[in-house]
């Protein structure tokens, strides 16, 4: 199991991050689609290559292949939003927030699967990149949804704790060289 490699790879000083991610993935209360999906797409947000070749197998067999192209879309999509909009709302001058944004953004409309999967896979992607615009944006579409407050949280503890474990392992990896 990819899970418990990745697990094991973890170093001692970083035991809590080894707990956690049995646990957020593991114990998660989520189905298994939105599991799977926010775990693929934040470990693509990760950058973490180690991260992302250890959990991808089983997301890829947790998930449809619809499931698998959305949570791949929605790490990709949030990419350029994340960075458009954080920027936009760091800049000083708020004409910026006038201007039309001028970028492709059709995935988000039809995702191939449920929007609601979707939202949460881009609010986690959006927690990893820190834009506080997207997850309030994708947070409000969530809670408009029915979504509870927890799901919301397990999904950002599920993207917290796999942008964690992919900056230990990396810097793990750097300094041993």
């Amino acid at each position: 199991m990819a899970l418990d490699e990745l697990k094991s790879a973890i170093p001692d000083f970083a035991k809590d991050l080894k707990l956690n991610l049995g646990s957020v993935i593991g114990n998660s209360e989520l189905p298994q689609q939105q599991l799977w999906g926010t775990v693929l797409a934040c470990a693509i947000a990760s950058r973490s290559p180690k991260v992302l070749r250890e959990l991808e197998p089983e997301a890829r067999a947790a998930l449809s292949a619809e499931a698998y192209t959305a949570a791949k879309s929605a790490a990709a999509i949030m990419a350029m939003n994340n960075v458009f909009y954080r920027t936009r709302h760091l800049l000083s001058d708020p004409e910026y927030g006038n201007l039309r944004a001028g970028l492709r953004m059709n995935v988000i409309g039809k995702p191939g699967v449920e929007k609601v999967d979707f939202e949460l896979w881009s609010l986690a992607v959006s927690a990893i990149n820190g834009c506080g615009q997207c997850l309030d944006s994708h947070e409000q579409v969530l809670r408009k949804a029915g979504v509870d407050r927890e799901t919301i949280q397990e999904a950002v503890k599920i993207a917290s704790v796999i942008q964690a474990v992919g900056v230990t392992l990396d810097a793990e990896a750097v300094l041993a060289e």
